[in-house]
């Protein structure tokens, strides 16, 4: 046992002085392994098998500690080396977005715009409202004995907003791999995309009507907030999508490796702009990508369409798709460590509650724009079941809850294991049931 902690320890205090390069091999590393054995063991789809070995990662970390305190103290340490908020809404999204966006069927996607952003507006603000006042609810009931936390109506819609939008990044992998018809498929990864950017818009008005006190707070404002960061988005990403799509274009896929270059050097500067001038980073990504996912013919169905990217662009971006989501799904299990050192059992019937009112939501949120939009639209049967159902969260919504103030107090603990129940339960209890929810 004592030569076991020696070892520990002393591997520990290396990777305690990790520097980026060797922190960035490790998350390599786990990532490669874990993929191997999801594909060649478990054989469940990416997404979910990684999240199954990410928890067992956890679980084997925090059983490490009980033996010696120190391996947990310098596994927790490893977590603090990155901000994951930042990495994850700054850095990896972005691309992951993108990537997204251009393996979208972006005609059929126009031809269902109205569609798609009625269910990703109304169902984000829909469910923000209903699982953020249920939330409420739910602290001021005495047998919960939660209500000393201290956490106002702006914390719980805070909650709402963050837990609201899917993943786009857990939904396509799945999506894919369901054999749904075209326009069904396109609906599902459309509004994926597009919620994420709204959940974000509605989380930032919240937090600043958090920092400002509601009584310093307009509806001019929060309205200017949300058009600049909207409309600001939209517009920027269609700038630079068309400046892309011309500059491609103008290399004619004859330069693949230029082509690569211009998309990364895009996607890298879209998030820039944004920060200077307040606009929506996510949004804006998105609309790029689907400038840039373009037919130069303007027809799927032509035998030999010409891209505006060339294949290779493509290839490359879903290899960094799947290589960035595998490791964002490792960071997810090395956050979840602390999280669970807070744990108290009394938080388990909140959860479940709470697991409970977000699927109701977003069910409803879903089936009212359904059912409008089907007076005048076709809609295959049951699309609202497999919308509801297929509207996995992840990584979004664990940084976003990372990255709530720490004015809230105890009651952050709370909110992050929430968000963590419900990811929890939609990647793997959504996720695994899907496919057969589809058939």
């Amino acid at each position: 046992k004592t030569i076991f902690k020696t070892l520990i320890f002393l591997t520990l205090r290396k990777l305690h002085k990790m520097n980026f390069l060797e922190l960035a091999t490790l998350l390599l590393l786990l990532a490669s392994l874990f993929s191997i054995i999801n594909l060649r063991l478990l054989k469940l789809p990416q997404t979910i098998g990684l999240m199954v070995l990410a928890i067992f990662l956890s679980a084997g970390v925090l059983l490490a500690g009980q033996i010696s305190p120190d391996f947990l103290k310098y596994a927790t340490s490893l977590t603090e080396e990155f901000d994951f908020s930042v990495l994850l809404i700054d850095v990896m999204l972005p691309f992951l977005l993108f990537a997204g966006a251009i393996s979208v069927n972006v005609h059929e996607l126009l031809k269902d715009k109205v569609t798609i952003l009625l269910l990703a507006s109304f169902g984000v603000i829909f469910s923000t409202f209903v699982v953020g006042t249920g939330l409420f609810w739910l602290i001021e009931q005495p047998f919960l004995g939660l209500s000393e936390l201290g956490l106002s109506y702006v914390d719980c819609l805070l909650f709402g907003s963050l837990v609201a939008p899917t993943d786009p990044i857990a939904v396509l992998a799945m999506v894919k791999k369901m054999n749904l018809s075209s326009v069904t498929e396109t609906r599902i990864a459309g509004e994926s995309l597009f919620n994420d950017g709204i959940g974000v818009v509605v989380f930032l008005t919240l937090l600043s009507i958090k920092a400002e006190g509601i009584d310093n707070v307009t509806i001019q404002s929060v309205g200017a907030l949300f058009a600049t960061e909207v409309i600001g988005g939209i517009v920027l990403g269609a700038v630079m999508g068309f400046l892309g799509m011309k500059l491609v274009k103008y290399i004619e896929n004859e330069h693949v490796e230029l082509e690569v270059l211009i998309t990364l050097s895009l996607v890298l500067l879209v998030p820039v702009i944004s920060h200077i001038f307040h606009f929506s980073a996510v949004l804006g990504v998105v609309v790029m990508g689907l400038f840039l996912n373009q037919n130069i013919d303007g027809d799927d169905k032509v035998e030999g369409i010409q891209k505006v990217m060339g294949d290779y662009v493509y290839k490359f971006w879903h290899l960094l798709d799947e290589t960035l989501n595998a490791i964002l799904f490792i960071l997810i299990g090395l956050e979840i460590i602390p999280i669970l050192q807070n744990f108290d059992i009394s938080y388990l019937l909140i959860v479940i509650i709470i697991i409970i009112v977000v699927v109701v939501s977003r069910g409803i949120g879903v089936f009212l724009p359904i059912k409008i939009l089907s007076i005048k639209k076709s809609f295959e049967k049951n699309t609202a079941l497999i919308i509801t159902w297929g509207g996995l969260r992840g990584g979004l919504s664990i940084a976003l809850a990372l990255n709530l103030p720490d004015s809230i107090g105890q009651g952050k603990d709370l909110i992050l294991i929430l968000t963590y129940g419900v990811v929890l339960f939609t990647i793997l209890v959504q996720g695994l049931t899907l496919k057969k929810i589809v058939k």
